[in-house]
């Protein structure tokens, strides 16, 4: 395992699976009321930068598009 390919920017995680970052945004901070979709472990924020496991991005959204 590659421990720097595990863990990405929110928009790395938009662009390799076509979600858009609002999206992703929510799922990390939770919205109107509703807790975060992703677990403690799984997603953070680094200053100004999100960042989200690839193992957080499949469970929720299942393995990467095709796209790259």
């Amino acid at each position: 395992m590659e421990p720097l390919k595990e863990v990405m920017t929110i928009k790395e995680a938009s662009e390799l699976w076509g979600k858009a970052l609002d999206t992703l945004k929510s799922a990390c901070r939770g919205q109107k009321g509703y807790p975060p979709r992703f677990r403690e472990d799984e997603c953070r924020q680094s200053g100004s930068i999100w960042l989200i496991t690839r193992a957080g991005m499949e469970r929720l959204y299942g393995k990467q598009s095709e796209k790259k």
